[in-house]
């Protein structure tokens, strides 16, 4: 229960149907205070129990640490696909074993399906909120804990509920940003906690040193905007090398890959696929699908190759695997295929 129109219709919802409900809001950090302010409100409010959770060390040493150490080798990571499987639905999921409850309940915009004794995810039928490309690393045992009321509602749908009910949250405004890092500015929060990050140089298209970057975590593989290069055309940041401290940039027209490598894959409907498959794939949260074969890799890597090359798919990013409706799976991106 984060006390937002979410969360917050979740727990209606499941009062209405006659539900023993208690609230459980996750402290992660300084940053999650208000959060939990709201829940103690929206808990107060719904007159259902609230538990808070103090796991500070618990998200530092499972998202922050790992999440920081991804920037500033120069990858673009997404903290709530780290955060999910290893901290927020792993310590919902504990706390609900320890307390005796049988389900755990989120506003999450996703469906959950039983089949054939696997738990499936699917996108949500309101697919501009569909979050199922968040969830895709969550394992067999979180899928089968987790109900999702949300699955086939629009935001406008919830609000209304939300109204209709009273709830105090139900004008709320969405979050936007990092749950722990309120002002978004993840470059300056890494860099107080983790160290400044040494210079380097930038590398033409050409093969020539062309100027001096600010440090790898301030950019990302793909950008064009806010690079200080000026080369008399545009130019784009086509990777970036941890070992030497340089970033590579290219030509308009070059940032299109045919296909990507991943790494430490994770699979729902299967343990893992017996053969190469085609898919839709998707290589970050708002992008479309792209019509894809997906090849099996030892060590739990596996090889993309897009039928239309992709823009820019950037390492440590995710790409996310699906067949219609359904999440098949999906891997971190280590590189590009050109």
């Amino acid at each position: 229960l984060s006390g937002g129109v979410d969360s917050s219709v979740c727990v209606h919802l499941m009062k209405e149907q006659g539900y023993d409900v208690t609230g459980l809001v996750l402290h992660l950090s300084a940053a999650h205070e208000s959060t939990v302010q709201a829940a103690q409100e929206a808990a107060q409010a719904m007159e259902i129990p609230l538990i808070v959770a103090r796991e500070e060390e618990w998200f530092q040493r499972e998202v922050v640490i790992p999440w920081a150490e991804s920037y500033r080798r120069g990858q673009t990571p997404n903290p709530c696909i780290l955060c999910n499987p290893s901290t927020k639905f792993a310590l919902l999921c504990r706390e609900a074993k320890a307390l005796g409850f049988d389900t755990v309940v989120t506003g999450h915009y996703a469906g959950i399906e039983e089949r054939e004794g696997r738990y499936l995810l699917k996108k949500a039928k309101f697919l501009p909120r569909d979050q199922s490309y968040m969830l895709y690393r969550l394992s067999q045992e979180q899928l089968s804990m987790l109900h999702l009321p949300l699955a086939g509602m629009s935001k406008d749908e919830v609000r209304a509920i939300a109204a209709q009910a009273g709830l105090p949250c139900a004008c709320a405004p969405d979050s936007q940003e990092i749950c722990f890092i309120p002002d978004n500015d993840y470059p300056s929060y890494i860099e107080e906690r983790f160290g400044k990050m040494p210079e380097g140089e930038f590398v033409s298209p050409e093969g020539t040193v062309c100027g001096t970057h600010k440090g790898l975590l301030h950019y990302t593989v793909g950008q064009r905007k806010g690079l200080g290069i000026a080369l008399g055309r545009p130019v784009f940041i086509k990777s970036m090398d941890p070992q030497t401290n340089r970033i590579y940039l290219g030509d308009a027209g070059e940032e299109f890959a045919s296909g990507v490598l991943l790494r430490d894959c994770r699979w729902i409907p299967f343990e893992e696929p017996a053969q190469p498959m085609r898919s839709g794939a998707k290589i970050r949260s708002m992008a479309k699908e792209a019509a894809a074969q997906i090849i099996p890799l030892p060590g739990g890597a596996a090889r993309v190759l897009f039928d239309t090359p992709q823009r820019a798919p950037a390492p440590g990013q995710s790409c996310v695997f699906y067949d219609g409706d359904y999440v098949l799976g999906g891997g971190y991106i280590e590189s590009q295929i050109l």
